[in-house]
């Protein structure tokens, strides 16, 4: 068993000051005042000296394995190897549940990506299908990130989904002109900045990926049946309009990811949808393609969850940057990367907040000065991971 004291715990409704949480096997057993839990020889006592006691956080979308397995576009690092050196990161962010995001993708012509091969992906799934039987530190899911013009891949995925190696299904459509990419000129200084290409070549990639053939309504609601029958969420991505809403809602989609305006991510919120942005759009002060600004939506109440999308360390950081740059409730700010992720993918029911029978994954967090928290501890299915010790 585990004691932790000295701590103020973060749970769905306040936070707690003078209490004690117990840990018995891999669960949050009790949490009472402080001094009440009666001390036996076999406890272990763990001191948060102060600092916040949070469940740990889980990251709905981040291609950072990608980036681990591939530091260079051409350089493929061993598989097996970037997936450990991977969530030997994830732990240090305080991230204990990680939905890989891996893509499903036809072909880019301007981003070439070795890691988004085929046979790549089937790897890092087969990886991350692997980490549920073996010795691990976090909660690894596999994240489908399908675009919807690859047509060659639907019976992959399908199959992906049978297997049970999928957690959730999202319907990607990066075409220049529409999403993402709704500011074409925005795409076209994008382009730039991988090559130095021409006016007319940049024109002729536009044209080629606007005229491809994509997935049908019929089989992306084949697509979304399957992941619901099989209990996995499914979400859309980059909705630019209320008619693309209305759309992906009628076959199932609960999850609206990365909406495009302040009134898309407001109408996804008040029809019942979960909504996501990205933690580092936080950081940055607005999006890096000139899109929603995360924290004025938040501010909004039409953003509930954040994702650390391509940069792990942003989830813990935004959290405070929201509280102490813009005057929102700590605790609120906690449930964006704990209880409402977890809502959204149906593990709310053992995850994601802090409550007696609960699985126990948690954070102390510390601050090292005014402004900049830490992540001191970090508790997986109740075992102490790892433990950082800052010195003078």
């Amino acid at each position: 068993m585990l004691l932790i004291k000295n701590g103020k715990i973060i749970t769905e409704d306040l936070m707690l000051v003078d209490h004690d949480l117990l840990i018995k096997n891999d669960e949050i057993y009790r949490i009472a005042p402080a001094g009440e839990i009666e001390m036996s020889a076999e406890m272990e006592v763990l001191d948060a000296s102060g600092g916040y006691v949070s469940p740990g956080f889980i990251d709905l979308h981040s291609d950072y394995i990608e980036h681990m397995t591939a530091p260079r576009p051409t350089s493929l690092m061993n598989f097996p190897m970037s997936l450990r050196e991977t969530e030997k990161e994830l732990v240090t962010h305080g991230i204990t549940t990680m939905f890989h995001s891996l893509s499903l993708y036809k072909s880019t012509e301007y981003s070439y990506k070795p890691i988004r091969e085929p046979e790549n992906v089937r790897k890092l799934i087969d990886l991350i299908d692997q980490t549920h039987t073996m010795k691990h530190l976090v909660r690894h899911r596999f994240h489908a990130r399908y675009e919807i013009d690859n047509l060659d891949d639907i019976d992959c995925l399908k199959e992906y989904v049978s297997e049970k190696k999928v957690h959730l299904v999202s319907f990607m459509d990066h075409t220049p002109g529409q999403g993402q990419y709704r500011h074409l000129e925005i795409y076209r200084n994008t382009l730039r900045g991988y090559k130095d290409y021409s006016d007319e070549a940049i024109d002729g990639m536009i044209l080629t990926h606007q005229r491809k053939e994509k997935l049908t309504i019929e089989r992306m609601k084949e697509i979304a049946l399957l992941a619901r029958e099989n209990n996995i969420a499914v979400a859309s991505h980059d909705d630019d309009s209320i008619e693309k809403l209305e759309l992906v809602q009628s076959f199932g989609t609960n999850i609206s990811e990365f909406p495009i305006t302040l009134e898309i991510a407001r109408k996804a919120h008040e029809s019942g949808m979960h909504t996501i942005a990205g933690a580092p759009n936080v950081l940055l002060g607005g999006s890096h393609s000139g899109n929603l600004s995360a924290s004025e939506a938040i501010q909004d109440g039409s953003i509930d969850i954040l994702c650390s999308d391509y940069y792990p360390a942003a989830l813990l950081h935004a959290v405070f940057e929201l509280v102490n740059n813009y005057g929102m409730d700590l605790v609120d700010m906690f449930k964006l990367v704990t209880i409402n992720p977890a809502k959204a993918v149906k593990l709310d029911h053992e995850l994601g907040s802090i409550r007696e029978g609960k699985k126990a994954d948690l954070l102390i967090i510390e601050k090292i000065s005014d402004d900049f928290p830490v992540i001191t501890s970090v508790i997986v299915d109740g075992k102490l991971i790892q433990r950082t010790n800052y010195r003078l």
